[in-house]
């Protein structure tokens, strides 16, 4: 029996029609191209449509295979053996070593090198900790696979590029890390161009110490940050093949630059408060990293802005993955993205801004050090200023903060990328550090139906910075809410109500509150009355507002 479905075809124009009639509904009359309206830029500039179909789909799209997977590759950086095997009987795959070469033996004593890949990131010591790792192979009589970690700053980079090709096939001697630039505020073109830009400059160095195009490209392994904008993530990995795929064709090895990515969940978007929100940030941008084809994935633990993990942390990094690969069966889709005219159209576009920016880059010579740093700067500040105005919201510390949370303590030190939470996790140290909590008085005028939305918005802001917040009951007497904020012991109040109950009520609220000693006094809302100081609204500076009423408050910052 065949089902038959009838839908009537819709085409783009009829989705322009109905979406212009809308927009101009609610206000928006003067609108012509409602796509060009409601699209988005990101913070490199690369456009985000509203709407995608068959026209934007990019030619020459190239599916990953099925049934790759990728490897589970979790990060020591303390030598703990007993860690260390936790993690492989547990689903881990592979080691991502921090550790220093003297450490090596005893934390790879039980480690099978011919099934566990090993990655290094020992600085200076590199060449070093290579030397324990191959006297450790050939003391076992066993090939090795992963990555010594060599940069450029590795004197001995084509002498480790040479023994790999020469004597482990399956291993590779350098890593071409974008992630600092991430970590430093970069957008995503930025974090590719740069890459290019540093693969380039190993090419250039094996080649010149006497290997091929071929074997140098075989030497390079690329490190990536992951997101949890999971769409985002799946693209720049995409465009990241790409990219280098047409480095190695302009370099004379068409069909060579097979780009092996590990792909590390992000440092900069970790918080440290409420650090159980990680789960979900570093699941997404695990799920956007397989989905994107990465060959090695590193899940954070939840608390990696805190210091060490301990187990529990590292099991539900590892089980994160395991979950995405065994039960969700990510693994074995082929390009799970792929022929999505969005994903399609996103990673076309990533790689195009990224060529352009990584020309930009070698054009500049000397001077291209000067010349990225400066472009990261300008986009970590444009992305400050979201943060900041709580446009680019952080659950758990700028949006539903917990102010009465029990922090998660760890011993050493954690991430060292400049987190997006910190400056509101800076102000909410300052206020658990107070022998009273500082706080705020909410003035809610009228019912409580009428004034739920705006004083929920007020509380939700003062609370992301660790400040208290009290309010009196329903009603509209001045003199009653005026008692309520005597009684609270605090000199800052917030006006919380509907635009018509401020235009009956907010001038003599506001007059028995300072009679009653208030110093400073808020509305949420835009309008503008005779004894309220300042405004709360959506998209104002967040934490200019905080660091106003620490002040206000007395509390030096």
């Amino acid at each position: 029996m065949e089902l038959a479905a009838d839908f009537t075809p819709t085409t783009r124009e009829d989705w322009r029609a109905l979406a212009l009639a809308v927009l101009r509904k609610s206000g928006a009359a003067d609108i012509a191209d409602p796509e060009d309206f409601l699209a988005t830029l990101t913070y490199d500039g690369v456009r985000i449509a509203p709407l995608y179909d068959r026209s934007d789909l990019p030619e020459g799209s190239q599916l990953r295979p099925a049934g790759r997977g990728w490897d589970i590759r979790q990060r020591h950086a303390v030598p703990d053996p007993e860690a260390v095997m936790a993690d492989l009987e547990n689903g881990v795959t592979s080691l991502w070593l921090a550790l220093p070469p003297d450490a090596l033996p005893g934390v790879l004593k039980d480690v099978l090198l011919d099934l566990a890949p090993v990655a290094l990131q020992a600085g200076p010591d590199t060449a070093r900790a290579a030397g324990v790792l191959f006297a450790l192979a050939a003391e076992r009589g066993t090939p090795l696979s992963g990555t010594l970690g060599a940069t450029l700053e590795t004197p001995e980079l084509v002498e480790l590029a040479r023994r790999c090709a020469d004597e482990h096939p399956g291993l590779r001697a350098a890593v071409v890390d974008a992630t600092p630039y991430h970590d430093a505020g970069a957008g995503d073109v930025q974090e590719l161009g740069c890459s290019l830009a540093l693969g380039v400059a190993h090419l250039r160095a094996l080649t010149a110490g006497g290997l091929s195009v071929q074997e140098a490209l075989g030497q390079l392994e690329f490190r990536y940050s992951a997101t949890a904008d999971q769409f985002a993530t799946i693209a720049k990995l995409r465009a990241a093949r790409r990219l280098w795929a047409r480095v190695a064709e302009a370099c004379g090895a068409p069909g060579e630059g097979v780009q092996v990515q590990h792909a590390v969940t992000s440092s900069a978007m970790m918080t440290a408060r409420d650090p159980w929100v990680n789960m979900l940030r570093t699941t997404l941008a695990c799920f956007g990293a397989g989905v994107g084809g990465a060959d090695a994935v590193t899940v954070q633990p939840f608390d990696a802005a805190l210091g060490l993990p301990d187990a529990f942390s590292r099991r539900i990094a590892r089980n994160t993955q395991s979950l995405l690969l065994e039960e969700s069966s990510l693994g074995r889709v082929a390009d799970a993205a792929g022929g999505s005219w969005f994903v399609e159209r996103l990673t076309h576009d990533l790689a195009v801004a990224a060529w352009a920016w990584f020309q930009e880059i070698e054009a500049a010579g000397d001077g291209a050090a000067a010349l990225i740093e400066e472009r990261i700067a300008a986009t970590r500040a444009r992305r400050d200023d979201d943060i900041a105005h709580r446009r680019l919201p952080l659950t758990g510390v700028s949006e539903f903060p917990d102010v009465d949370e029990r922090p998660v303590i760890r011993s050493g030190e954690g991430v060292r990328a400049a987190r997006y939470a910190e400056p509101y996790e800076r102000l909410r140290d300052v206020a658990d550090a107070q022998d009273e909590r500082p706080k705020v008085f909410l003035a809610t005028i009228g019912p409580v139906a009428v004034h739920t939305a705006r004083a929920s918005f007020a509380s939700n802001l003062f609370r992301a910075g660790g400040l208290a917040v009290e309010s009196a009951g329903p009603g509209a007497d001045p003199e009653r809410i005026a008692a309520a904020f005597a009684a609270a012991g605090t000199p800052v109040a917030c006006l919380c109500s509907s635009d018509k109950l401020y235009g009956e009520q907010a001038e003599a609220v506001a007059a028995a509150l300072r009679k009653a000693g208030a110093r400073k006094i808020w509305l949420a809302g835009k309008g503008s009355y005779a004894g309220v100081d300042a405004n709360l609204f959506a998209g104002c500076d967040a934490l200019g507002v905080l660091r106003e009423t620490f002040d206000d408050l007395g509390v030096q910052l």
